[in-house]
């Protein structure tokens, strides 16, 4: 049975397998999250692009984890946009900023060969996954080569242990007539074998297989990953329709932000007394997320008060809720 993707539109993580299950792929499309994330903030193009990217990247990589919590993907380096940062919870909402020079911006768009030589400068791409205290957290971390934040984690890929990954992003911004971001990326992955007689495949040469397949997925340009009139299936058939394809139960991906007036709170109380009265402004202080750009305005009785509720969980709900 074919998974109905539709209810989704452009906000879909979908999970495929090809050549009976021994490559895993997902499918992510986030214009629309892209485009929520964006609209609270007036970046540059150059820079809205890098966001873009980070979003679709973040949702990609975090789509191949098991984790009940937040992941988050993280660039830091030394040129005019200092860091990009996208968090993506279990359940699929993400969020994300950048922090940059505008007054060491290039200017234009930079040629693809130097563009994250002459916006990022030197630094790194890492990943961490927070599920909560108690926990182990799982990170990798890379550094920024390459023409794309893409390309760097493509490096990461190759260069540890993981499972053998081949990765594509690309992301259009609106064009005349068009309000919506175009943000996709494609991951595949060749899974472990088994051992004993699960593993008689009469002599199927995977290694084979797997450069076809990788092959055939590199073939798509950005043009066909971000055109808005291919349905995640039909852009899947393009490479793969030879390749033992299958469609598994597609997941929701949507923007949205997890701040909140006790996490602004209990961040103001770890602050020495002192600065926080030089903070105050007519009895409350005031504190804007960098993320969403929501404000809060909060009193001294309120921090303490707020400060008292319970503790949330990893993905932002207050521990022990639905």
């Amino acid at each position: 049975m074919v998974p109905d993707v539709s209810a989704f539109g452009d906000n879909v993580i979908l999970p495929f397998h090809l050549a009976s299950g021994e490559f895993r792929g997902r499918l992510v499309r986030a214009g629309r999250a892209v485009g929520d994330t964006l609209a609270g903030h007036d970046y540059p193009p150059v820079v809205a692009a890098l966001v873009a990217e980070t979003v679709v990247l973040g949702v990609a990589l975090s789509s191949v984890l098991k984790y009940d919590g937040v992941f988050t993907l993280q660039i830091q380096g030394d040129g005019p946009v200092r860091a990009l940062i996208a968090d993506v919870t279990s359940a699929g909402m993400v969020r994300a900023v950048a922090r940059y020079d505008a007054g060491r911006l290039p200017a234009g768009e930079p040629p693809a060969a130097g563009r994250l030589a002459a916006l990022i400068g030197q630094g790194h791409l890492a990943f961490t996954v927070d599920q909560g205290p108690h926990t182990e957290r799982y990170q990798g971390i890379v550094q920024i080569e390459g023409d794309s934040l893409a390309a760097c984690a493509q490096r990461y890929f190759d260069l540890s242990e993981q499972l053998p990954t081949t990765l594509l992003v690309a992301t259009r911004p609106p064009v005349a007539g068009d309000e919506a971001w175009g943000a996709t990326a494609l991951l595949l992955q060749r899974m472990p074998r088994t051992a004993g007689p699960a593993a008689d495949d009469g002599g199927t040469d995977w290694d084979d297989a797997w450069e076809t397949a990788s092959v055939l997925m590199r073939s798509l340009t950005p043009a066909e990953l971000t055109d808005p009139a291919l349905t995640p299936e039909a852009l899947l058939r393009r490479p793969f329709h030879a390749q033992d394809l299958r469609l598994a139960a597609p997941r929701p991906v949507f923007y949205g932000c997890r701040c909140s007036a006790r996490k602004v709170a209990r961040a103001l109380l770890t602050l020495p007394v002192e600065e926080r009265e030089s903070l105050a402004e007519n009895g409350t202080i005031d504190v804007t997320c960098e993320f969403c750009k929501a404000t809060y305005a909060l009193t001294p009785s309120e921090l303490e008060a707020l400060c008292a509720e319970p503790s949330p969980g990893p993905s932002g709900e207050p521990s022990g809720s639905a």
